[in-house]
């Protein structure tokens, strides 16, 4: 109670997961997915929701692997005690791939220079590596090109021959999945295959192949091959909104407890700028969640939160530390301690999506904010 001398334990601004949600949208997957296995991706501290608690969930709930970007996400995921498959797929050629190959972690090569550094690691350590070969089918991003192909399967043929390298897998990554009959989709499928061909002619078989997504695989089962590699679908979050959530439940919800409720007179401005004026005599409720903590200053007039039963506007500039909502008349008696959700995914509540309606960007970003003073709590799962 406010005001006791009682000191509340629960944090005043949290990211709360739900891994049963998490489990919920694997098993969803993993039956999208058919005979292929799922390669969860956990990179960037698991969208923003914990990789290795995401990926010890999603793992239990019949997810394979795992993939990350980077050889440090990876290592960390070993070091957890994971011991699934974990594949990283972007680091620089310099990098310390010596730490990968001690841990067992699969390393994407993108082009000759970075499988040349793997090697140099091999020999350094009298190890062994597992890499995978990562093509450009069309994204014209991360993946050896066709030009350079030849040189890299050259090499991979020697290092295999010497037994200094294991060929996992070949993949890519596609450009427009999220529109499902884009022409474009077909068209890295083909190149894909003729890359896997040609590797073949080179006397190197992979031992799987692997090409799509979350929205290819929930969309385009013809391109699951031996894997599909969701990453926002995990989480909770259609990789097309527009078409359909597929049964997908949001596993993050971003909370705070109120700090303050008060009374503003008929005429009063609130927050910097008097951007917005009271015209009757109101009651406003003050969230302590700012831009630092994920809520972009470019919100302001353009967001509700779920607070008393209710949706309550935001109003007035959104701050560094704090925000305003409106409560009106305040007929629910909201006061402070009460929780407001910023968003998530449960009836009512704001939902990632109208956040980057509103911002003009995707959810994907949305849900990797909230940062700062936010501390990230879990529900279910083993808990």
């Amino acid at each position: 109670m406010a005001g006791s001398g009682i000191v509340n334990t629960v944090p005043q601004l949290e990211t709360l997961i739900d891994l049963d949600a998490i489990a919920h949208n694997v098993r969803i997957l993993t039956e999208h997915a058919g005979d292929a296995a799922v390669m969860v991706v956990v990179k960037a501290d698991g969208y923003n929701h914990g990789a290795i608690e995401v990926a010890k969930a999603a793992l239990a709930a019949g997810a394979r692997e795992l993939g990350v970007t980077t050889i440090a996400e990876a290592v960390a995921l070993r070091e957890s005690g994971i011991d699934a498959p974990i594949l990283c797929w972007l680091n620089n050629s310099d990098a310390d791939f010596g730490s990968a190959i001690a841990a067992d972690i699969e390393i994407a090569v993108p082009s000759v220079a970075h499988l040349e550094g793997v090697a140099a690691a091999v020999d350094r350590l009298g190890r062994p590596a597992i890499v995978s070969v990562k093509v450009d089918t069309g994204l014209n991003r991360n993946g050896v090109p066709e030009s350079e192909y030849p040189r890299l399967l050259e090499l991979l043929k020697q290092l295999v021959t010497e037994d200094k390298v294991r060929l996992r897998a070949i993949f890519s990554h596609l450009a427009n999945a999220d529109e499902p009959r884009h022409p474009s989709i077909d068209l890295q499928r083909d190149r894909f295959g003729e890359f896997i061909a040609v590797a073949r002619a080179h006397g190197l078989t992979p031992e799987l192949v692997h090409l799509a997504n979350s929205a290819a695989a929930l969309t385009r089962p013809d391109l699951a091959f031996d894997m599909v590699r969701p990453g926002i679908a995990v989480y909770g979050l259609s990789p097309i909104p527009e078409i359909s959530d597929f049964g997908l439940r949001p596993a993050m919800t971003f909370r705070a407890r109120v700090a303050l409720v008060k009374r503003v007179a008929a005429g009063e401005g609130v927050s910097y700028g008097h951007e917005w004026i009271a015209d009757r005599d109101t009651t406003v409720a003050l969230i302590p969640a700012g831009y630092a903590d994920g809520v972009p200053r470019t919100l302001g007039g353009k967001f509700s939160v779920w607070l008393g039963g209710a949706r309550r506007p935001g109003i007035g500039r959104i701050c560094m530390d704090q925000l305003v909502v409106n409560l009106g008349e305040n007929e629910t008696g909201v006061r402070e301690g009460d929780t407001a959700v910023l968003f998530g995914g449960e009836p009512g509540v704001p939902h990632p999506q109208e956040w980057a309606d509103a911002l003009g960007t995707i959810h994907y970003e949305v849900v990797c904010a909230p940062r700062g003073r936010a501390v990230r709590g879990y529900l279910g799962g083993d808990r």
